[in-house]
């Protein structure tokens, strides 16, 4: 049985190249190119168990990603860039985390504002609420 380190230290190794997001899970290391939330949403709408107790490393994670994945059960977290909300809630919810940066916030992807997911769960507390609007805001663009 791999420990989760190993798990997440290999998880991390797949994040290069067009790969983004990255679960490993008890059936093994999954990879998605998909952009922002589409992993994740994705994943869990294939199947709402996907990620429990799953290591996930990802590219970007702001508090949306943050949240979907404390909704998801997911154990512990590598990110290459991480927003200041993220880790907190991370850390309230005592996922372990690891990065390579941290940032004050997640910017669009035209980098002249805040990201429209991370707005869209800014006022929001409960994970299982967050991923309902995500996903519908996701699945609807």
């Amino acid at each position: 049985m791999m420990s989760d380190m190993k798990k997440l230290n290999e998880a991390r190794l797949e994040l290069r190249g067009s790969v983004r997001c990255v679960a490993y899970n008890e059936n093994g290391l999954h990879t998605s190119n998909e952009k922002g939330l589409l992993p994740l949403i994705n994943w869990l709408e294939g199947d709402p168990d996907f990620l429990r107790g799953a290591s996930v490393a990802d590219k970007v994670v702001g508090r949306a990603a943050a949240m979907i994945m404390v909704y998801a059960g997911v154990c512990e977290v590598y990110a290459s860039v991480i927003s200041d909300a993220a880790l907190e809630l991370m850390k309230s919810e005592g996922i372990a985390c690891t990065y390579s940066m941290t940032c004050i916030a997640i910017s669009n992807r035209r980098g002249d504002g805040i990201c429209p997911m991370e707005r869209a769960v800014s006022r929001i507390r409960d994970p299982k609420e967050a991923f309902e609007v995500l996903k519908e805001k996701v699945l609807s663009n």
